[in-house]
């Protein structure tokens, strides 16, 4: 939510790692990550943190998935998604935050690219985002506009009075699995230069 849909080039020194596995310590990191970012109330915040909570707790069988980017050591930015219980294919992606000093970095497009290919290895469908009408979250909308997702929904006054629920949506295909590669012979191939 707190992404850009513009890139710049990054410094060199700025090399990002991307994992999947939850830690204890990304929830002091993933508190001031939310926290850096201007556009989140404390309520939402604390449901960040309960949704990362929830998946150490519980693991897979949370039904929360995450994405983390880092940076020198440093959460800049992370996604979290899951399958939309009761559903034959749909997903949500819940949470999708950049660090204000990461942004424009292609770090949102990054993430938002690793949710999509992870929706696809479980079979493709839908894959929802909703955000805020509120202005602080105008860039929000623009990325997702950007990422190829459709606005599908308004529910006016959802939120707050003239606060609205804005859902975008975006069909992800289902990715095949490449084909495994030749078996190797166990019987050694010689070249033209080796004796027979």
């Amino acid at each position: 939510m707190g992404t850009r849909a513009v890139s710049k080039p990054a410094p060199k020194d700025s090399a990002v790692r991307i994992r999947t596995r939850a830690r204890p310590a990304d929830l002091r990191a993933l508190r001031r990550l939310v926290a850096s970012t201007g556009v989140f109330y404390p309520e939402e915040r604390a449901i960040a943190l309960e949704l990362l909570q929830e998946r150490l707790r519980r693991g897979a069988k949370s039904g929360y998935e995450f994405i983390f980017a880092e940076r020198r050591g440093e959460l800049v930015g992370y996604c979290a998604w899951g399958a939309v219980p009761l559903t034959k294919d749909s997903f949500d992606l819940y949470w999708i935050a950049v660090a204000p000093s990461a942004q424009g970095l292609g770090i949102g497009r990054r993430l938002m690219a690793l949710a999509e290919r992870a929706v696809a290895r479980r079979g493709g469908g839908r894959l929802y985002v909703e955000t805020s009408s509120r202005a602080a979250y105008a860039r929000t909308r623009g990325f997702y506009l950007a990422a190829g997702y459709l606005r599908v929904a308004r529910l006016a006054d959802f939120y707050a009075p003239r606060d609205h629920k804005i859902v975008f949506c975006k069909t992800v295909a289902r990715r095949e699995r490449a084909a495994a590669p030749p078996r190797r012979s166990n019987r050694r191939a010689y070249s033209s230069r080796e004796s027979r």
